[in-house]
């Protein structure tokens, strides 16, 4: 599998991305500016990266503006002919405001920019500790949209406590039914709050952002 990540003005972790997926997990990685369009050097088993950070500076509402950019333009297409895509914290939102995945992300409850471990699982794992940092990663959705993603199975992380107990305690931001992470219908496209590449290095003493990857099939 082959990643391309794309770089909008104001991303800040593309070259952590990078490294992680390059030096961690062994893979191919080509670097998208948002301007480009061209994404035939990539088949739909591989997938394209929407890495976290503060896209066009998140003007009006994060990720409202890059949703436009030429390159999200080849990259809804792509998903939409069955590619992969993976957005992370700022990547999250852009593929939310450009409707690749349901919901929104709100501002934090506590009204404060949060950075700290948490931990997050999904049904198939024990509760893996991964880093967040965000402003607004709030995860709101309708009463009929969070009955849809539950029935489908498209939820695919939820934040808990080390114990791997999903409860209010272990939200850190306020998100409905504590979910950090979905994925669309066709299982292609995937959004996550929490930072997988900030702990897949030997050097962080931390490797649970691998088992993220592989949890996604994304490895």
């Amino acid at each position: 599998m082959k990643f391309g990540v794309v770089v909008f003005p104001g991303s800040n972790c593309d070259r952590d991305m990078q490294d992680a997926l390059r030096n961690d997990l062994g893979k191919e990685v080509i670097m998208l500016w948002h301007k480009d369009k061209d994404l035939s050097m990539f088949t739909t088993d591989d997938c394209i990266i929407l890495p976290g950070g503060f896209s066009y500076g998140d003007y009006l509402r994060c990720g409202a503006i890059a949703r436009f950019s030429p390159m999200m333009q080849s990259v809804t297409a792509f998903a939409n002919k069955g590619g992969k895509v993976l957005g992370v914290c700022n990547g999250f939102q852009i593929l939310c405001e450009s409707g690749l995945l349901p919901g929104v992300l709100l501002q934090n409850a506590n009204q404060q920019f949060v950075c700290k471990n948490v931990f997050i699982k999904n049904e198939n794992s024990q509760a893996l500790k991964i880093p967040i940092a965000h402003g607004e990663g709030r995860y709101f959705a309708d009463e009929a949209t969070l009955a849809e993603l539950e029935a489908n199975g498209q939820v695919i992380f939820r934040y808990c406590n080390e114990d791997g107990t999903i409860d209010a305690l272990a939200n850190p931001n306020g998100a409905m039914r504590n979910i950090a992470g979905i994925r669309n219908k066709q299982n292609n496209v995937f959004g996550m709050m929490p930072h997988p590449e900030r702990a897949s290095s030997e050097a962080m003493s931390n490797l649970d952002g691998r088992k993220v990857f592989e949890l996604l099939g994304l490895n």
